[in-house]
């Protein structure tokens, strides 16, 4: 089973992985520590304009792609504000108590998460697998053997996507997913799929003994990955979003309230 979605490679696709992984952790740890919620909806129209300008993604794509990340955001926010605490009280039924305090703590939460949502999006939409783990091999030394060991398991996934559907399929032709219950179905799913992994995963185990993947020596690889001047923009690009953000929220914010704690 394939997916395939037609995108135009922007200079995005060009940065990096390494570099590119190292700066979206570093932006996960920086954003657990802001608490003013006008900087972190800067950083959303930021990583927005990112993700819409130079993801290369047609836009009914992109959309479909953020209406889960939508709903963590609402679920998010919405939890906190209706049961969260305060003193200036705005309305209260029963278990269901807004106040000012919880309102701007839960849009502090909700694009906390949503933020969250675009920084992973960005990067698994503009970062080829293959790309991502020579780069790791190369830039930050990981050891080939736990690198090819990822890529063959990215490359499974699809693989046990069809076997499952075969599965199903034969299930269904011999009648006999209509008449079993739910813990004979996953017996009937269970036992092939994990005895034709098991039989993939040894032969996968032997292919790379016998490529010396367990020892210790020099290895060439088909993918020089480098850097790049795109390197040097996109760093460039987060430290004035950041920067940008944080001026913005102090002469012109949205909300009165600077520090949600």
């Amino acid at each position: 089973m394939r997916l395939d979605i037609n995108y135009r490679e922007t200079w995005l696709h060009r940065i990096n992985p390494s570099l590119k992984l190292i700066v979206m952790t570093i932006l996960f740890i920086g954003v657990l520590f802001i608490h003013n919620p006008n900087v972190l909806m800067n950083l959303t129209l930021g990583f927005l304009l990112l993700l819409f300008a130079f993801a290369g993604y047609p836009l009914k794509y992109l959309l479909l792609f953020l209406l889960p990340f939508l709903f963590i955001f609402v679920s998010t926010a919405v939890s906190m504000i209706l049961f969260g605490n305060g003193q200036t009280t705005w309305f209260q039924w029963g278990l269901i108590h807004i106040t000012e305090e919880s309102f701007f703590r839960g849009l502090h939460l909700g694009f906390r998460a949503f933020i969250f949502a675009l920084l992973g999006l960005i990067f698994s939409l503009t970062t080829r697998p293959v790309y991502l783990f020579y780069s790791l091999m190369q830039q930050l030394k990981l050891k080939p053997k736990y690198a090819y060991s990822f890529l063959a398991g990215i490359r499974l996934i699809p693989i046990m996507l069809e076997e499952f559907q075969t599965v199903q399929n034969a299930l269904k032709v011999r009648g006999a997913a209509e008449k079993s219950n739910v813990f004979q179905k996953i017996k009937r799913y269970a036992i092939p799929l994990l005895s034709q992994s098991i039989r993939r995963a040894q032969r996968i185990a032997i292919a790379m003994e016998a490529k010396r993947f367990s020892q210790t020596v020099s290895r060439t690889f088909y993918y020089e990955i480098g850097f790049s001047k795109y390197d040097v923009v996109f760093a460039i690009y987060i430290v004035v979003i950041s920067l940008l953000s944080y001026y913005l929220s102090t002469i012109y914010p949205y909300i009165p309230i600077t520090d949600v704690r």
